[in-house]
């Protein structure tokens, strides 16, 4: 790949240096997460250094993390030949064994992106900085593009972190728990004395479990029932596991299978012995991202925005330019989303 860039720029030296397993390990020994994001080394790269970045810069970033075995040298997506050509005018690649042409996004969660590339880092660099998520709405001010490719590219990236936390296992001390989100209703134009609908909000439960001191895994269900607790758990928790849960009678039937411990809150949040602060730590995170962040949150979507403070509440105790290479690895490596192409020409399936 001939395309000439800024490689000493800070940020090709840090994708060089994560690629190549230079970086420091990552600090789990501050027990507060607001004392470790006060600390230096949790700020490793600054989006102003995303944003100077030139086009051939951020392309050859993307190829570099796009084909890491080959140091960014292309591998056609069609047969698999290692000999492809760069055609510099348009930046895609034909490959010299099937004559097929591609691009860097071709078949990733970015299929059929027209944005340029130091954009879409641009993009990325926001979106791994805020610690509860970004709106469409301000994507689209801060990188000057319309508000439809923001909302599409953030659920393009949402779609791949979900995608990519889907076959999690947990061990060890879990912790389960449900809430609820969504599902607002538009009062009538009555005032405040005026009749408001008599429908139930359509809520939906988003079930999360949450290893201590490791990942978390979330899925949406209609409500806390037995049947979907107990699909959950043989699905993501490892047999000989120990669960913590509430006093709510979906999670009695986990007795049969794990060592469970209850926590009755009518009474008490910690009794020394169980307790679920930590699974309702990432409630209230997905719920400070509802309210402060996204307002409203459609059903449709709920999975990837509870995917999206999930991956968010692992990393955050890592530093900033570890999360954002990432999330681009992440982004790269997952197939193209057939939901999210043509999704405003109405061509998605």
């Amino acid at each position: 790949m001939n395309a000439k860039s800024d490689v000493r720029s800070p940020v090709c030296q840090f994708v060089d240096d994560y690629i190549q397993g230079c970086l420091l390990d990552e600090d789990r020994t501050v027990a507060n997460t607001v004392d470790y994001l006060k600390r230096s080394h949790s700020k490793t790269l600054a989006p102003k250094e995303v944003f100077r970045l030139s086009e051939a810069a951020a392309f050859e970033i993307m190829a570099k993390l796009r084909w890491p075995d080959t140091y960014g040298e292309p591998i056609c997506i069609y047969c698999g030949c290692e000999r492809c050509y760069l055609i510099k005018t348009r930046r895609t690649f034909k490959c010299a064994g099937c004559r097929r042409h591609f691009s860097l996004t071709s078949q990733t969660a970015l299929h059929g992106m027209r944005l340029q590339y130091r954009d879409f880092l641009a993009v990325l660099a926001l979106f791994a900085n805020n610690p509860k998520g970004i709106a469409a709405l301000q994507i689209s001010r801060d990188i000057d593009i319309s508000y439809k490719s923001a909302f599409v590219l953030l659920h393009k990236i949402r779609e791949a972190i979900d995608l990519n936390r889907s076959n999690l296992m947990l061990k060890g001390e879990v912790e389960i728990d449900g809430s609820y989100y969504g599902g607002y209703i538009r009062p009538s134009n009555g005032g405040r004395e005026g009749k408001w609908p008599s429908r139930r909000r359509r809520k939906k439960c988003v079930l999360a479990l949450v290893q201590r001191d490791g990942p978390t895994v979330t899925k949406v269900i209609k409500s806390e029932n037995t049947t979907d607790v107990l699909s959950a758990a043989f699905m993501h928790i490892l047999p000989g596991s120990v669960i913590y849960a509430d006093e709510h009678k979906s999670y009695d039937a986990l007795h049969a299978r794990y060592e469970t411990r209850r926590i009755n809150h009518r009474w008490s949040y910690s009794d020394g012995i169980a307790c679920t602060n930590i699974v309702e730590s990432y409630n209230s995170r997905l719920r400070r991202a509802e309210i402060g962040k996204y307002h409203r949150i459609s059903e449709r979507y709920l999975s990837s925005y509870a995917s999206e403070c999930a991956y968010r509440w692992d990393r955050r105790r890592t530093d900033n330019g570890r999360v954002f290479v990432e999330l681009l690895e992440i982004v790269l490596s997952s197939p193209a989303n057939r939901n999210w192409l043509g999704y405003w020409q109405k061509r998605s399936d």
